[in-house]
């Protein structure tokens, strides 16, 4: 991600670097603030700007892009860097953005409701984590196939639609089949076996949960967002998945 922004803002320099500075500005939070944002736009109009606040660094302001990526600018706009903020403490490094990321990201979670999710739900239930799913994809199907281990273990899942193709797509329009089948989880379990299932169409929120996906991180399948927001990319074993969640 952050290559990407690089490349993105690479060819923009110069013209973001002559931007007259403004004398005084860092005597006023609220002026540099304002500067900040009249710069950068001007620099990269592509990516707009979603807020802007004091760094726990002194002297950096953080700049949340609504591509998701965090700038660090110093007061005058002048130069900034990216990249996230570490915290070294004794007991080592802390990533405060990623931190910060997670506290977000859980946030936007609760924008798609448990009822909109396909549950697989143990007798005793210790802990949730959200898992965004595509029925093609082979370690999908690896993880469903183990779906038991979790619920043993006391993990309830919660399956959201990440069609990777995207929507429109064959993996789509069989995801979608699935979230208006009128058993939701035998109809997963069964396109996830490599078995089809009767076509349907209903009112759903397949499309929504995917954007969900792709604004808060998720690039592949499967994607695990834990309830603390922390998000964890690819398949991971039950009895891993229980150490990671202190079970």
């Amino acid at each position: 991600m952050q290559r990407s922004l690089a490349r993105l803002l690479v060819p923009l320099l110069f013209s973001f670097l002559i931007l007259p500075v403004q004398a005084g500005v860092q005597n006023d939070q609220s002026r540099a603030e304002e500067l900040l944002v009249k710069k950068l736009q001007l620099a990269i109009p592509q990516v707009p700007i979603t807020s802007v606040h004091e760094s726990r660094l002194k002297g950096l302001y953080e700049v949340d892009l609504a591509s998701g990526e965090r700038i660090f600018s110093d007061a005058d706009a002048s130069h900034f860097i990216v990249g996230d903020l570490f915290q070294v403490t004794t007991k080592g490094l802390v990533n405060l953005t990623e931190a910060d990321r997670n506290v977000e990201r859980a946030a936007k979670m609760a924008s798609i409701t448990d009822d909109q999710k396909i549950l697989f739900t143990p007798q005793v239930k210790k802990v949730s984590v959200s898992v965004f799913t595509d029925v093609d994809c082979v370690y999908c199907q690896r993880l469903h196939a183990s779906i038991q281990d979790y619920l043993d273990r006391g993990i309830e899942i919660k399956y959201l639609a990440f069609p990777r193709a995207g929507v429109g797509s064959n993996s789509y329009n069989k995801i979608v089949s699935a979230w208006c089948a009128d058993d939701k989880q035998e109809a997963l379990t069964r396109l996830k076996a490599g078995q089809s299932i009767e076509e349907k169409s209903c009112s759903h929120t397949v499309a929504e949960q995917y954007r969900l996906g792709q604004e808060i991180g998720v690039s592949g399948t499967p994607a695990l967002v834990l309830e603390s927001g922390e998000l964890i990319p690819g398949f991971v074993p039950a009895d891993q998945l229980a150490k990671v969640l202190g079970l």
